[in-house]
């Protein structure tokens, strides 16, 4: 009988909790001077130009992360909600008490022990999950033998982990598209901060040069915060995907021979009585 095993949830709440962190950090106000020239004539003796006084405006580090990080950071924001969608749905989906239920082995096993060889079929048939379809499976397969049935079960198990890893195939698209969309802002910053170089001729706008790079900078961060916890959630549900495939596998199978061996019982039984 498949052994349940208990998964933890821990990574999901910790990277929420490290999200949380982070919009409070940026969410802490910041002081942005901007300076502002007017040329001021004094009436009296110099005629140069007076400097006015430095203006504070204060502006969030949150606004200031969203105006840097422009239409890709939106777009690197709209992949990660739906990266935290598809993690939410694999912890969901890829348990041992979804993908073979408990309580589906102890029915068959209690229909196996009363010989309702069509009531077990009858439960495996209409169960959602895969140790249900394996259990189908192989009951059709033992038409033409205990073999038929086992490499019946093992087409279908092959087919279930295929059908398994495409939900977390996106994970690995996401971990490999981060770095490039943050690659992509990054050329976006240092394209605007040299053609602000490339433009000015005596004076040179230090702010927005610096705009540039920020966004350059800001973008590949962004880009690279994305990718790392993709690709370790990955990786962390293919082994998930590989130890459930084998222990489902291994109960189908195991339950399989015993029904195949309480069947040739009967006769014999039946025999004696």
């Amino acid at each position: 009988m498949l052994s349940t095993t208990k998964h933890r949830i821990v990574p999901v709440w910790l990277m929420i909790i490290l999200l949380t962190a982070s919009m409070g950090i940026f969410s802490r106000p910041i002081m942005v001077h901007a300076q502002a020239e007017d040329d001021v004539k004094s009436a009296a003796s110099e005629g140069a130009a007076k400097p006015a006084t430095e203006s504070p405006q204060s502006q969030s580090q949150l606004m200031w992360l969203i105006n840097t990080s422009g239409w890709i950071g939106g777009l690197i924001l709209a992949i990660s909600i739906y990266f935290l969608a598809i993690v939410m749905q694999c912890f969901l989906e890829l348990r041992s008490s979804v993908v073979a239920p408990p309580e589906l082995m102890e029915e068959c096993e209690a229909l196996l022990a009363k010989r309702d060889f069509n009531g077990i079929y009858k439960v495996a048939k209409e169960s959602t999950s895969e140790l249900g379809q394996l259990i189908a499976t192989g009951m059709v397969g033992l038409s033409t033998g205990l073999s038929d049935a086992r490499e019946a079960i093992d087409r279908q198990s092959e087919v279930i982990t295929v059908d398994m890893e495409k939900r977390i195939s996106m994970l690995a698209v996401i971990g490999t598209l981060g770095p490039l969309i943050g690659l992509l802002g990054t050329l976006k910053g240092m394209i605007a901060s040299f053609s602000v170089i490339a433009r000015s001729d005596a004076q040179m706008k230090a702010s927005e040069v610096a705009h540039g790079i920020s966004e350059a900078l800001v973008l590949t961060f962004e880009g690279v915060f994305l990718s790392v916890p993709a690709i370790y959630f990955f990786a962390f549900f293919k082994n998930r995907v590989a130890s459930l495939s084998v222990q489902t596998l291994n109960a189908a199978d195991e339950f399989i021979r015993r029904l195949h061996a309480a069947a040739h019982k009967k006769p014999t039984a039946e025999a004696a009585s």
